[in-house]
């Protein structure tokens, strides 16, 4: 008898233990859903379709990820074979892509240096500055001015029980400073809209303060490390944080009008939002480092898909054509249809992918960083190697490499060249011109008068043939 009840008991807990053990697994599973064209699915929306109205601005790229909603589509239609015009060797990691305005190109190296380089030909425009402290961010520019963040002295206060940073607003053509904002260390690239500059912080708030002086209009409070580089639409302002939650704040007053979580569990929230939101079609595409990709109804926080792709996302994603573009730490990178989630192509890469990917002229580019995730707690795939690639972004076709890359946003654009980022290196690239595709920067007027000239060339030797043709008769 005795026996018998040391068996069952044994059995029970054997039971209990399984369920348990099942319990825990479903209750740490990623959340997924798929989605559907019929919830909160702008299908008026165009992203990349927005071209610069002249031929020359003097902010041909103001900000990180192109626009405001940072869709990552540049509207120049430069293509592959490039010619390299230039190189700078930055010293240190760019962990971030520069941005182009006023015939310059500006970028933050990692450990402090802030360059200031002519477009055409790389020579610095202003004595390099060096801060002395971490950057992980895009400057901004407008109004002949560049918005840039820092974070702590290096080695960047992680470590630091009371770190600080700001954002300092120099001048484009010279460098000069004009204000600082002092707190926090900050990692979010600001944003310009209609005057406020937006950025998140290690304070745990999302700030709004005056471009022109830097005075605080409002900030709010997440309870978490800010570090996603905030998206506007609509008169809002999004942004996701250390805890897990995604933010939509009014860009007036910083009220909230939303919160949404990255899919809390039974074990307690999932992980953080390192990469920054995108926002098209009415939706907010994020990825969280669980390495599941949501997507947000931008009006009602409602998660209207959610699609675990891999071990950790930290790249934001670029979205064209309906799709969303993201990679994973993995190795992996895809195309997902941006209403229902679903996977349209996928790739793999020779290593993990941290940068967030460019659209330009229906190609797709993307970084691979062979040292990312060294210390990670779940897979990541390590290469020898970092490496750009260009996709074509509907089929999925590698069309062009280029044997460097890491962190930043591969490519920025302006009317006449490409800007490749690699590991610590800033290329200055040009598209070579290729027989019967017009060279950058080409006007449309021009391309039909060309047109129209090579129509006039290919009639008159048939004339001439027909005259020859008579005279033999």
């Amino acid at each position: 008898m005795v026996r018998k009840l040391l068996i069952g008991g044994v059995l029970a807990l054997l039971v209990l233990g399984v369920a348990g053990g099942v319990w825990y697994w479903q209750a740490g599973k990623p959340v997924e859903k798929r989605g559907s064209a019929g919830e909160e699915f702008d299908r008026t929306d165009t992203p990349g379709a927005q071209r610069p109205k002249t031929k020359r601005i003097a902010v041909p790229w103001p900000t990180y990820g192109y626009d405001v909603q940072r869709t990552k589509v540049s509207p120049y239609d430069h293509r592959p074979p490039y010619r390299r015009l230039w190189s700078v060797d930055a010293r240190d990691t760019l962990e971030f892509p520069p941005t182009a305005g006023y015939g310059n190109v500006y970028v933050a190296q990692q450990k402090g240096l802030f360059y200031a380089l002519n477009a055409k030909t790389g020579k610095p425009v202003f004595k390099t500055k060096d801060f002395k402290r971490c950057a992980a961010s895009s400057p901004t520019i407008a109004n002949g001015t560049i918005y840039q963040a820092y974070m702590d002295f290096v080695e960047c206060g992680e470590n630091d029980p009371d770190p600080t940073g700001f954002l300092i607003a120099m001048d484009a053509r010279t460098g000069k400073e004009k204000w600082r904002f002092k707190g926090m260390p900050i990692e979010s690239s600001p944003l310009l809209k209609d005057g406020i500059l937006y950025f998140g912080s290690w304070d745990n708030r999302i700030h709004a303060i005056r471009a022109k002086n830097g005075k605080e209009v409002w900030s709010y409070d997440t309870g978490d490390r800010v570090n996603t580089s905030p998206a506007f639409s609509k008169g809002l302002i999004f942004a996701g944080n250390q805890a897990g939650s995604v933010y939509a704040l009014n860009a007036k007053t910083g009220k909230l009008a939303w919160r949404a979580a990255s899919g809390a569990s039974a074990l307690g929230a999932r992980e953080f939002f390192y990469a920054s939101p995108t926002v098209a079609y009415g939706r907010v595409f994020i990825g969280n480092s669980d390495g599941t990709m949501f997507a947000f109804g931008a009006k009602t926080g409602k998660t209207l898909w959610a699609r675990p792709l891999g071990t950790y996302i930290y790249s934001a994603a670029a979205v064209w054509d309906r799709k969303v573009y993201v990679g994973t730490y993995d190795g992996k990178f895809f195309a997902l249809d941006a209403a229902t989630g679903d996977t349209k192509w996928e790739k793999e890469m020779v290593s993990a992918v941290h940068s967030p990917p460019t659209v330009m002229d229906g190609l797709v580019y993307v970084a691979a960083c062979s040292s990312c995730g060294s210390e990670a707690s779940r897979f990541v795939k390590m290469g020898d190697k970092d490496l750009t690639v260009a996709f074509n972004a509907r089929t999925g076709k590698q069309v062009w490499s280029f044997a460097n890359g890491k962190y930043a946003g591969p490519i920025i654009a302006d009317q006449d060249r490409v800007y490749l980022t690699g590991r610590s290196i800033l290329y200055g690239l040009e598209p070579r011109k290729v027989r019967g595709r017009p060279g950058p920067g080409t006007s449309a007027a021009v391309i039909q008068r060309g047109k129209a000239k090579k129509a006039r060339k290919a009639r008159t030797p048939r004339r001439a043939e027909r005259g020859r043709r008579g005279s033999t008769n």
